[in-house]
């Protein structure tokens, strides 16, 4: 389990062979093997460290789900390691589990910080609520509107400066994983013998899910 508070930014030395080596001084010197490391939102296990390098295994269901499959030496990676029992979640309970690539549709400036529109993967956008959480690239952010699959998140400086959204591109896939608790609110509404097209915001209301 992670919170989607980045910790670190890594670079990329290789991957390939079902295995990711990136270089990370804090991460390499305070992690173990077979600890889990969220690498850009995605939950991998640490298989060797020769500091600064770590290397993890990384499974073809993941190079297929994920956008891990697109990095090369030299990009930068988000790093967040395991929550600990007793460790301060200053962000959202994130799985590490990717539900899909979504698509940076713009970027663009506002004062200080920064405003992403997002295409989001076929079938998440029922997990969206206006101010609901959402991971982007292992990053706990905050959906500030949506219509459909489109949404549009709000990125302060520190967020924007300290991950790899600096280095994102309109284009660029973005690792994308649905609020948890989204998730068990809808596949609890769905089985119930309420028809699908009666599962609203309102109906949320009503019924004190939110």
């Amino acid at each position: 389990m992670f919170t989607g508070l980045i910790k670190e930014l890594g670079i990329v030395v290789n991957r390939g062979d079902g295995k990711l080596t990136i270089t990370a001084g804090r991460l390499a010197s305070t992690c173990c093997i077979g600890e889990s490391v969220a690498v850009s939102g995605v939950c991998l296990t640490v298989v060797d460290i020769s500091p600064p390098r770590v290397t993890m295994d990384v499974l073809e269901e993941t190079i297929a789900r994920t956008n891990l499959g697109l990095l090369k030496s030299g990009d930068m990676v988000n790093l967040e390691p395991a929550l600990k029992v007793g460790g301060e979640l200053g962000g959202h309970f994130v799985t590490g589990h990717v539900d899909g690539e979504g698509k940076l549709i713009s970027r663009r400036r506002s004062g200080r910080d920064w405003i992403f529109r997002i295409e989001l993967p076929e079938g998440l956008e029922k997990y969206m609520v206006e101010k609901g959480s959402i991971t982007i690239e292992g990053i706990s952010l905050t959906v500030a509107e949506g219509v459909e699959n489109i949404i549009v998140v709000h990125i302060i400086p520190h967020t924007f400066s300290h991950t790899n959204l600096r280095e994102k591109r309109e284009g660029d896939s973005l690792n994308i994983e649905a609020d948890l608790l989204g998730k068990y609110v809808i596949s609890f509404l769905e089985k119930r013998e309420a028809p699908a097209s009666s599962i609203d915001r309102s109906f949320l209301e009503e019924t004190g899910f939110i």
